[in-house]
C-alpha cells in the first residue's frame, strides 16, 4: 500500500518534471503568452519600451512559477518578481485599468495548466491516481502564487497611481486624453477644455528616455517650444520616462531638425525625440501625436540608435506598418521570398538591392554609395533577385517597399529562416 508520504514524494517529483519540461521551452511560452495578452486585451498594445517591459514581466513571473514548482518553495515566500511590479507602476502612470492587468495574471494561469496538463500527457506510465494528484497539487500552487502576486500588485498599482496622480496633474493629463480619444468633441469644446489654440498648426513630439529623469524631459519641451513654437505650448507626462508635447503656429513652418538634433545632444541622458508632422485643427492635433508615438515605435526598433531626432516623414512607411506585425512580416515574406533570411550574408544582399533600388537601378550609382566594384553589385543584385524568386522589373514597387520595410522594422518583426 501507498503511503501519503510516498505518494506525496511521487507528485512532487512529477510536478518538477512537468516544471522542467515547460521550462525548456521557456522563450517560446513567453512570446505565445505575450501575443495573446495582445490579442485578447487592448490595454497591452504598448509602445516599445513598455512592450519590452510586459515581456520581461511575464518571463519573470514564468521563471517564479517554475522555480516553485521545481524545488518546492514554500508559498509563504512569494514576493512579486520586480520586473512584474515596474510594469504595474508603468501600467498605473499610462492610466490604465487594473481589471486589464489582473485580468492578464488570470488568463496566463489559464495557459500554464493547459501547458502542465499537456505535459503530464506526455509522462509515460503515470497511473490514474498519481495523475490526479499531480493534478491538483499543480492547480494549487499555481492559483496560490497568482493570488499572492495579484495581492501585491493591487497594492503596487494604487500606491503608484496616487504618487503619479500627486504629481503630474491628474486632472489635465485626463483632459488631454479626453480631447484626444473623444470621437463627440468639437474643435471649440476642445479649445475651451485645454485653453489651447486649435484652429492653428500644431506639431506634437515624443519625448523619451532609457531612464527617469523629469529634468532632461522639462529641457526637452523647453527645447521644442523656443524651435518649433509660435505661439503657447502643450506637454504631459505620459509616464515618468516619456513627454507628449504640442507646439502651436499660425503657418505650417519647416521643423529646424538639425537645431533640435544639436539641443537634444546638448541636453544628454539619452534624450530622444519623435516628430509628427505638422497638422491644421483638433485633426491635426491628434494625428500629429499618432505620428509621432509611430515614429518613436520605429526609433525604438531600428539598429541604427544613433539618430537623436526622428521625423514621422522620415520613416512612414515602416511607422504605418507597426501595429500589424504579423501581417506584415508574412507580407514581407511573400514578397522577398529566401531573401528575408536572419544571416548577414542576406542581410548585406538586402542591403545591396535596397540601394540599387535607390539608385535608379544604376550599378555604377550604388557602387559608389556602397564603396564596392561594380560586378560586386552585378552580381549581389542577381543573387538577390535568385532567392527573391521573382523577376524586380516586374514586381520592383513591391520589393522596394518591402525592403524598406525590413530595414526599419528589423527588430520589430519575427524574423526566422525562410521556409
Amino acid at each position: 500500500m501507498v503511503t501519503l508520504t510516498a505518494m506525496s514524494d511521487a507528485v512532487d517529483a512529477v510536478v518538477a518534471e512537468i516544471a522542467h519540461a515547460i521550462d525548456a521551452d521557456l522563450p517560446a511560452r513567453t512570446a505565445e503568452l505575450t501575443d495573446w495578452f495582445v490579442e485578447m486585451i487592448p490595454e497591452f498594445r504598448h509602445d516599445e519600451t513598455v512592450r519590452k517591459l510586459m515581456i520581461a514581466s511575464t518571463s519573470a513571473n514564468l521563471v517564479a512559477i517554475l522555480d516553485m514548482l521545481s524545488h518546492s518553495i514554500p508559498l509563504d515566500r512569494i514576493t512579486v518578481p520586480p520586473a512584474a511590479a515596474e510594469y504595474a507602476r508603468r501600467f498605473a502612470q499610462h492610466e490604465l485599468s487594473l481589471e486589464a492587468l489582473l485580468r492578464a495574471y488570470r488568463l496566463g494561469e489559464h495557459r500554464f495548466e493547459q501547458w502542465a496538463i499537456e505535459a503530464l500527457g506526455r509522462q509515460p506510465n503515470i497511473d490514474t491516481r498519481l495523475a490526479l494528484g499531480v493534478l491538483a497539487e499543480l492547480s494549487r500552487r499555481t492559483n496560490r502564487y497568482i493570488d499572492q502576486v495579484i495581492e501585491g500588485l493591487i497594492d503596487i498599482f494604487e500606491t503608484e497611481r496616487r504618487r503619479w496622480s500627486s504629481r503630474t496633474g491628474a486632472a489635465r493629463a485626463a483632459q488631454i486624453r479626453l480631447v484626444l480619444d473623444s470621437d463627440t468633441l468639437t474643435e471649440d469644446a476642445a479649445q475651451q477644455l485645454l485653453a489651447f489654440p486649435m484652429r492653428q498648426w500644431h506639431c506634437a513630439a515624443v519625448a523619451w528616455l532609457p531612464a527617469e529623469g523629469a529634468g532632461e524631459l522639462q529641457a526637452a519641451a523647453r527645447l521644442l517650444q523656443e524651435v518649433c513654437g509660435r505661439g503657447p505650448a502643450l506637454t504631459m507626462l505620459a509616464d515618468d520616462r516619456t513627454l507628449w508635447s504640442w507646439t502651436v503656429s499660425t503657418e505650417r513652418d519647416d521643423i529646424e531638425v538639425e537645431r533640435l538634433r544639436s539641443g537634444v545632444a546638448a541636453i544628454g541622458g539619452g534624450l530622444r525625440l519623435a516628430l509628427g508632422a505638422p497638422g491644421y485643427g483638433l485633426a491635426g492635433f491628434r494625428g500629429s501625436l499618432r505620428e509621432a508615438v509611430r515614429a518613436r515605435a520605429v526609433a525604438e526598433t531600428d539598429e541604427d540608435q544613433s539618430q537623436n531626432v526622428v521625423r514621422f516623414d522620415d520613416v512612414a512607411i515602416a511607422a504605418l506598418l507597426t501595429e500589424q506585425s504579423d501581417d506584415v512580416y508574412r507580407w514581407i515574406t511573400r514578397v522577398l521570398g529566401d531573401l528575408v533570411a536572419d544571416d548577414p550574408g542576406t542581410g548585406q544582399l538586402r542591403e545591396t538591392l535596397r540601394v540599387f533600388l535607390d539608385t535608379d537601378g544604376s550599378y555604377t550609382h550604388a557602387a559608389a554609395r556602397l564603396h564596392l566594384h561594380k560586378n560586386t553589385v552585378h552580381y549581389r543584385v542577381r543573387k538577390a533577385e535568385e532567392l527573391c524568386g521573382r523577376p524586380l522589373a516586374e514586381h520592383r514597387l513591391e520589393v522596394e517597399v518591402a525592403l524598406r520595410a525590413a530595414t526599419l522594422l528589423r527588430k520589430r518583426l519575427p524574423w526566422n529562416e525562410p521556409g
